[in-house]
């Protein structure tokens, strides 16, 4: 542990201890949060657009969720997904189908050029 902190306090970071579980402590509340919000597109009628301005300017995020999701790569989040709600069933973390799709697809984010923005902005 004392290596550890010394390596982050070199970076700047800040430590935060926690058990060794599925997600820590931010994948934990981020990736419901991100299923949530492609749900709610599922849904319709709200867009991508309305839901990353609302998120952004109500919760002051620094990122919106359509834009993170194509940052963090929409394969990496779906497999994210996929370990969360084997561990925890139940708390939100059911990958959604349309990401489950897009993925298929090929549409894997920023890294691909296609993801849930288009073009995939960054």
């Amino acid at each position: 542990m004392a290596v550890a902190r010394a390596f982050c306090a070199r970076l700047d970071k800040t430590v935060v201890e926690c058990a060794d579980r599925a997600g820590f402590i931010v994948n934990h509340l981020l990736f419901p949060y991100l299923a949530d919000a492609i749900r709610m597109l599922d849904q319709g009628g709200v867009g991508i657009e309305e839901i990353d301005t609302a998120v952004q300017q109500g919760f002051g995020y620094p990122m919106e969720p359509f834009t993170l999701l194509d940052s963090i790569g929409l394969d990496v989040s779906l497999a994210i997904l996929r370990r969360l709600n084997q561990e925890f069933p139940g708390m939100g973390c059911e990958p959604p189908l349309a990401l489950e799709q897009l993925v298929a697809q090929g549409c894997l984010g920023r890294k691909a050029g296609r993801g849930f923005t288009r073009p995939v902005r960054g």
